[in-house]
């Protein structure tokens, strides 16, 4: 098992970040890591399929949502080839800080199973999360200001 955690704070409510990390349709504009999500709504035994935004080499995979608390948590679990060969599971959570006018903002992964030894890389990893964070709270923060 391996973990990576990463923490921005955002200069937006929670509401301005849900917003933007729930606009799916818009991943390919921002997304340093080069996700696509489709046919995805924000709701409990959603399935959520990935895909990587052209020319950037991966594989499709199918997720199923396993937390979703509007402006606090999303959180979904990926598992390829075989359950225990390589399992993901993701999560974003926000937490309100300076009475809700800012949100501290985490992204964790933590992966499982036999293949993690082979195929994880916790320091590219942790870089894509800190590019991701950072592209996150650079959108909020747009929209923070558009409706202030």
């Amino acid at each position: 098992m391996d973990e990576v955690e990463v923490f921005v704070e955002i200069d937006a409510p929670p509401a301005v970040v849900w917003d933007a990390l729930r606009s799916f349709e818009a991943y390919p504009e921002w997304d340093p890591i080069g996700r696509t999500v489709e046919g995805v709504s924000v709701g409990r035994d959603d399935r959520r399929g990935w895909s990587p935004t052209p020319g950037r080499g991966r594989r499709s995979v199918e997720s199923s949502v396993v937390a979703v608390e509007p402006d606090r948590r999303l959180a979904w679990l990926d598992r390829f080839v075989v359950p225990f060969a390589l399992d993901r599971y993701h999560e974003f959570r926000l937490e309100p800080i300076e009475d809700g006018r800012r949100t501290r903002l985490l992204q964790r992964e933590t992966v499982r199973g036999a293949l993690v030894p082979l195929v994880f890389d916790r320091a590219r990893v942790e870089r894509a999360f800190v590019a991701m964070n950072e592209a996150i709270a650079a959108r909020a923060e747009r929209a923070a200001t558009a409706t202030a």
